[in-house]
């Protein structure tokens, strides 16, 4: 079992920054990838980032990729999620998951087996 608990979400200007954190609980951190998912009032849950578990950078959805940067630390059972020149459209719950690792893309949320309980990006233009 891995327990994520994310913290960090606000409000913020447009053009502004913030700085996501999940904790995980479990010995075997190490050994999942990890994710950050978002869901906007009245869409579905999106794809935002990704971290494989002994990768050196993440990967990202084309309408974040240059101003969000993940980082992973396994030695503290931590992502964080780096959010640069907010758009309004950034709006929304951001869901920290995790998954254990086999290969591939881990773009699509159904792969995940853990999730956070969310934490709350609000953007005001």
């Amino acid at each position: 079992q891995v327990q994520l608990v994310e913290s960090g979400g606000g409000l913020v200007q447009a053009g502004g920054s913030l700085r996501l954190s999940c904790a995980a609980s479990g010995r075997t951190f190490s050994t999942y990838v990890m994710g950050w998912f978002r869901q906007a009032p009245g869409k579905e849950r999106e794809f935002v980032a990704f971290f494989r578990p002994s990768a050196f950078y993440g990967e990202y959805a084309d309408s974040v990729k240059g101003r969000f940067t993940m980082s992973r630390d396994n030695a503290k059972n931590t992502v964080t999620l780096q959010m640069n020149s907010l758009k309004p459209e950034d709006t929304a719950v951001y869901y920290c998951a995790a998954a254990k690792y086999y290969s591939g893309s881990y773009s699509i949320e159904t792969f995940y087996d853990y999730w956070g309980q969310g934490t709350q990006v609000t953007v005001s233009s």
